[in-house]
């Protein structure tokens, strides 16, 4: 006899939020950096700062010779707030918008134990629509104790570098969320 059992629904555990900045070189990215902290707390690991070479996507509007750096915060998010955030890091942006062109780009995301999640503002059919014009995008799994990328995947994102880094985070993550939830 078959026995269905229905799901319970449970709220997930808080996330790491990131933020990937990739800026001009004229940008004013220590500003930038003094906003999001003074909006998100306590900035807990700032990446040291990548040629930004993997694609040449950005360049038409921000211009050659682009930078890229990483930021984690120390307060855990719930994953929900994604939506609100990916608003606040859009308008922030448009502060760093000179004549139509955007100095600064700003990537919110979080990564959990299983995962690493992207707010966009393109949809797309790997990419969940979570409201208010923001959906989720799949970025990276953790599977066998390493980040897997997808056929989607970011080419920096795919990096051996950058999903060591990502790795690094989330190692601290789960210590934070272990901490958290004594």
């Amino acid at each position: 006899m078959l026995i269905l059992v229905m799901s319970e629904l449970l709220e997930p555990k808080p996330v790491r939020l990131l933020i990937g900045l990739i800026y001009s070189e004229d940008a004013p990215i220590d500003d930038c950096i003094k906003k999001l902290e003074e909006k998100f707390e306590e900035i807990d690991f700032i990446s040291e700062q990548y040629n930004f070479d993997f694609t040449f996507y950005y360049e038409e509007e921000m211009g050659k010779g682009l930078s890229r750096r990483f930021l984690s915060f120390k307060r855990l998010i719930k994953r929900d707030e994604l939506v609100e955030i990916k608003i606040f890091t859009n308008n922030l942006e448009k502060i760093y918008t000179v004549q139509n062109r955007r100095n600064i780009n700003i990537d919110p995301g979080y990564i959990a134990q299983e995962h690493l999640i992207l707010a966009t503002g393109k949809g797309y059919y790997h990419r969940p629509y979570l409201g208010k014009g923001v959906y989720a995008d799949l970025t990276l799994v953790y599977r066998n104790k390493e980040y897997q990328s997808l056929d989607w995947t970011y080419p920096d994102y795919r990096s051996e570098e950058i999903k060591r880094l990502m790795k690094t985070l989330r190692e601290k993550y789960i210590f934070y969320l272990g901490k958290e939830l004594k």
